[in-house]
């Protein structure tokens, strides 16, 4: 009997959405958590995303169909500070896992082919904080190197994403550590399954590259104050920024809050502004009745996907075929503006409606990264770049308060590393 072990370090570099499938009085979808109450990523999750990046005959004999799986995925549990999971049940936390206990929630609301919000759609979501850093153990039971680094390899490629959402933000993560051990007979009896154990081969990625994603990099610059809104206020503004915390081993603790620009926010302007183009595209005009817009539109349903109606419509539903990252910020400068509402028959200002709106500036270039499929239309393809090509030249807006001059960009378009 030979078998290859292998222990993995990963980091989020993005919040992930590791759902438990359930609710209760205080999350709409609270994620997946161990015995001692900490974050947790099942193995059958991660088992079930790597399957994916194989070939059906491929998959069926590594991770079994009718045969049963070579492969045995531990459970990816949480590091504390010192770098070690809580395998044993905690008595008490240290202040750093304490951390864990108040995760950040991100406020969402379903969005008609209109951009409204549609009625009764709100909804949150608890996430694990981006950097926070997970342990666990891929087994392979056949004397096949070559497989078991294949089967590593996949764990580096750049489209990898664990858990749900990884279409509006969610899941990236970084290899940080891979240590491998080949077993047999002899050694085997004294193998340890803790993941606190350390194994003796440090593992070497191979030249990985997606080659089912080309990938764009918009390098951009703010023109001037931007707001990606988070629907609350503090003590200074009705409106403010989205802010998250993130977690920081070195310093054994949370950064200071920093700002978030969510790629659902920048999902829902570029669909938009895709079905625009594609129309033009196609000669669409309003006479002869050929444009379409949200899930109606071709070149939408195609790159960004749909959702199924009811649970029965199974056939019905489509996953997209592009990928964002949410993107993070150090943060800098804001600035409040202050608006109060107008009478629309009167055009003097309604009582007690003055208001304030809480903007960020940031003196930096900063990268957003998008994944696309290439196996789409060049029509579509070509609708897309220029929806890039829009946002780069100041001519679309992200985030809120666009209609009052905030969130343009001016920048540049990376395609596989090649300036567009």
């Amino acid at each position: 009997m030979t078998r290859y072990v292998a222990y993995i370090t990963i980091e989020a570099k993005t919040s992930l959405k590791v759902g438990s499938n359930a609710s209760d009085f205080i999350q709409d979808s609270p994620i997946q958590k161990d015995w001692n109450g900490l974050p947790m990523i099942l193995g059958t999750s991660i088992a079930g995303v790597l399957r994916k990046e194989f070939e059906e005959k491929i998959a069926n004999e590594i991770f079994g169909d009718e045969n049963g799986s070579k492969v045995i995925i531990s459970n990816a549990l949480l590091l504390d500070e010192n770098k070690k999971v809580s395998e044993n049940l905690l008595l008490n936390k240290s202040d750093f896992l304490k951390l864990f206990e108040n995760l950040p929630i991100r406020e969402h609301t379903a969005i008609d082919t209109k951009g409204v919000a549609k009625e009764h759609s709100k909804f949150d979501e608890e996430v694990v904080f981006k950097g926070s850093q997970f342990k666990f153990s891929i087994e392979y039971i056949e004397d096949d190197k070559q497989i078991f680094e294949h089967i590593l390899d996949k764990l580096y490629q750049t489209h990898f994403r664990i858990g749900g959402g990884s279409t509006k933000g969610f899941g990236s993560i970084k290899i940080i550590d891979i240590k491998t051990r080949k077993f047999d007979k002899t050694n085997y009896t004294q193998y340890s399954s803790s993941l606190n154990h350390k194994l003796s081969d440090n593992y070497t990625k191979q030249n990985i590259t997606s080659k089912n994603y080309t990938t764009y990099t918009l390098k951009l610059k703010p023109d001037d104050f931007f707001i990606f809104g988070s629907g609350f206020g503090d003590e200074q503004a009705d409106n403010t920024p989205v802010f998250e915390k993130v977690i920081d081993y070195k310093n054994k603790g949370l950064l200071n809050e920093i700002i978030l620009i969510p790629a659902s926010s920048i999902k829902g302007a570029i669909a938009h502004r895709v079905a625009y183009h594609y129309n033009t595209l196609i000669r669409a005009t309003i006479e002869n009745k050929q444009g379409k817009v949200g899930e109606e539109n071709e070149a939408v349903v195609e790159i960004f996907g749909h959702k199924k109606e009811t649970k029965e419509d199974k056939e019905l539903g489509q996953k997209g075929k592009i990928i964002f990252s949410d993107c993070y910020l150090q943060k800098q400068n804001t600035k409040i503006f202050d608006h109060v509402a107008i009478d629309r028959f009167t055009g003097g200002a309604i009582d007690g409606a003055l208001f304030q709106e809480k903007t960020s500036t940031f003196d930096n270039d900063f990268d957003l990264e998008i994944l696309l499929e290439k196996d789409i239309k060049d029509e579509f393809v070509k609708a897309f770049e220029k929806t890039l090509d829009d946002i780069c030249n100041g001519m679309l807006g992200l985030g809120g308060m666009t209609t009052k001059g905030h969130g343009f960009f001016s920048g540049d378009i990376l395609k596989d590393g090649e300036k567009l």
